[in-house]
């Protein structure tokens, strides 16, 4: 017996999950400990299927602030109202409580890669522009990355010496 419950399919009572942050290119398995797709964790990526929903959810919510810190500020003049529309439009996959940054990201990433889609997609920006505002949002989004794993490093080996 199969019961869906938010974004996951429960069957007989093990959770199989239908939705990752997941890009595609994962790069954790080159050794990066910041993914270059999705920007998780390496150990956040091994363990997410084992994650409850609360514990996904963070995950999640720290992805999206990353987003919003950067993408609103790269794309000031896109329309909120035509791109949820677009995405909605294109079945763009996401999570009911999604960011804004979240939302901009996804519609920058189909333009990124059908760069005649742009008109529609609400984001108010030439074609000739996509290119450059991708590679400076990855190269902003992952050096935040970066900088949240290594704090979170940071922290876990603090708390590790003081309880040693």
């Amino acid at each position: 017996m199969k019961r869906e419950i938010g974004e996951e399919v429960l069957s007989h009572s093990r959770r199989i999950p239908t939705f990752t942050p997941c890009a595609g290119r994962c790069s954790t398995t080159f050794g990066d400990h910041v993914c270059r797709g999705c920007r998780r964790f390496s150990h956040e990526i091994i363990q997410w299927n084992s994650y409850s929903q609360a514990q996904q959810y963070a995950v999640w919510q720290r992805l999206d602030d990353q987003l919003d810190r950067i993408l609103v500020r790269l794309l000031p003049h896109a329309n909120k109202v035509k791109v949820e529309h677009f995405l909605v439009h294109k079945r763009s996959k996401l999570l009911p409580q999604a960011s804004y940054g979240r939302k901009l990201y996804n519609a920058l990433r189909l333009c990124e890669k059908n760069k005649h889609l742009i008109d529609e997609s609400g984001l108010n920006i030439e074609a000739s522009h996509i290119k450059p505002i991708w590679q400076k949002f990855e190269k902003q989004v992952l050096l935040l990355a970066q900088a949240s794993y290594e704090v979170a490093w940071v922290r876990a080996t603090t708390i590790q010496k003081t309880y040693n």
